[in-house]
């Protein structure tokens, strides 16, 4: 993988570098880039890590990860393109910037892999979706994989199916966070105390994904498993029934997904 510069040292960006460290990359093979000086200092000092300008960072990299506001994508590409060697494998953070939006704005046949991670990722239980290019190598998409399986589980989808990814674990986690927002404030209204019902909901959706992922059995089945006939699990989930909870979720999903196709200009 050689060096890795990563151009914006924002959350995502230090989540990155940070799982990089611990998982066994050398503070020697890592450059960041930030605007901010202070901030620049802080990363420095704080994980002995080189911040360079963009066009320094981009000389001596050998993967280029871009975590810079989708905003500021063009401006940034427009300052490295004549530094963005083709051995390089550029991969792209950016939400909604599509590889072949990347790839125009550079020299022909440069290597670009498009991301989508969530945030769960600062807890090394990230969730990417990688996209290759045109160009990009089977080599080249192991490496993006390898530098993002530094922060969590990574899957390899068509490009196309971003804005879904998009709306389904890009975005993702506030869904979670609304639900468990709501089942607290049930707790609440049923006269529980709320750091209580916050240590309950927690640990129930944590046991319950945990469930899911190491029993391989399909949610529907571990629903039912919870619900006797007759009983209180029944009667709640004949509310949500009644309230079309299922058909608001999936309603929701394809706004996000709509949502983005529109930010990416597609």
């Amino acid at each position: 993988m050689g060096t890795v510069a990563i151009f914006g040292a924002g959350v995502m960006g230090e989540t990155l570098l940070s799982g990089l460290l611990r998982g066994g990359r050398s503070a020697d093979d890592l450059v960041i880039t930030e605007r901010r000086a202070e901030r620049a200092a802080e990363l420095t000092e704080k994980y002995g890590v080189r911040a360079l300008e963009n066009v320094e960072a981009a000389k001596v990299a050998d993967t280029l990860v871009l975590v810079v506001k989708p905003q500021d994508i063009r401006g940034l590409l427009a300052e490295i393109r004549d530094h963005v060697a083709q051995d390089n494998l550029v991969v792209c953070i950016a939400a909604g910037i599509t590889t072949g939006t990347v790839e125009t704005a550079l020299a022909d046949g440069r290597a670009v892999v498009r991301v989508m991670p969530n945030t769960p990722a600062l807890v090394d239980q990230g969730m990417a979706a990688v996209s290759a290019g045109r160009h990009v190598s089977p080599a080249q998409l192991e490496e993006a994989k390898a530098l993002l399986a530094a922060t969590g589980k990574v899957a390899e989808v068509p490009e196309y199916l971003q804005d879904a990814v998009t709306a389904i674990s890009g975005s993702g986690p506030a869904y979670i966070f609304y639900v468990v927002e709501a089942m607290i404030e049930a707790g609440v209204v049923l006269g529980m105390p709320r750091t209580m019902a916050t240590e309950l909901v927690v640990q129930t959706l944590y046991g319950a994904a945990t469930m899911m992922r190491e029993t391989g059995q399909h949610p529907t089945v571990l629903r039912e498993q919870v619900t006797s006939p007759g009983g209180t699990t029944a009667a709640a989930l004949r509310e949500l029934d009644d309230h079309k909870v299922r058909a608001a979720f999936i309603t929701a999903m394809e706004a996000a997904a709509k949502r983005s196709a529109e930010l990416s200009g597609a």
